[in-house]
């Protein structure tokens, strides 16, 4: 079984969007464009992925959709696996960050710690920020999730003095769930 699992970059990234995505239902073209493969491809696997007993079929509106099977026997430890990978990633994308020079306070929250309500998924402060650099790691991650990756920039003044105003959004950010990157801010005032 496993060799129908790992077997070809097409499934892989069909596995991850949906076991990342387990409420969510696709059909083949929507799922073409999200993941930039050839439909003949995305349809082979489809099929596999459905014979093995991991996606379920069902006709809506003249369209067959695709949705995973959360009773597969071995959805729960697919998912961890996925999500594992997901954390090696981040690993990296941590290290992509604190090289770029200037930030002052950078934060993985939203997706990154589950947290749906999140207005973004990194936060990065600082000045005279390489833009291209920053672009360019937000680009690998949304092609690695295969999702958009919503992140905020700001100065460092523009930060404290959202933050003396207890902006929601900061406020969120600050108090909420997150995985610190960077804190050159928070851990020079203690």
């Amino acid at each position: 079984m496993l060799e129908h699992l790992f077997s070809s970059r097409t499934r892989v990234k069909l596995l991850k969007k949906f076991l990342l995505n387990p409420e969510e239902k696709y059909y083949v073209r929507e799922l073409t464009r999200d993941i930039d493969e050839r439909i003949n491809s995305v349809r082979r696997e489809l099929t596999n992925l459905v014979d093995i007993g991991l996606l379920i079929t069902f006709d809506q509106n003249q369209k067959k959709y695709y949705q995973v099977n959360t009773d597969f026997i071995l959805f729960a430890e697919l998912t961890s696996l996925i999500v594992k990978a997901q954390g090696l990633l981040e690993d990296k994308i941590v290290e992509k960050l604190k090289n770029i020079p200037n930030i002052k306070y950078c934060v993985l929250t939203g997706r990154f710690v589950h947290n749906d309500e999140s207005k973004t998924d990194i936060l990065i402060v600082g000045n005279n920020l390489n833009q291209k650099k920053i672009t360019d790691v937000i680009k690998r991650l949304e092609k690695h999730f295969d999702q958009e990756i919503n992140y905020t920039v700001m100065t460092t003044q523009e930060f404290r003095q959202r933050s003396e105003m207890t902006d929601r959004f900061i406020y969120s950010i600050v108090n909420g769930p997150k995985i610190i990157v960077v804190d050159m801010l928070f851990s020079a005032r203690q």
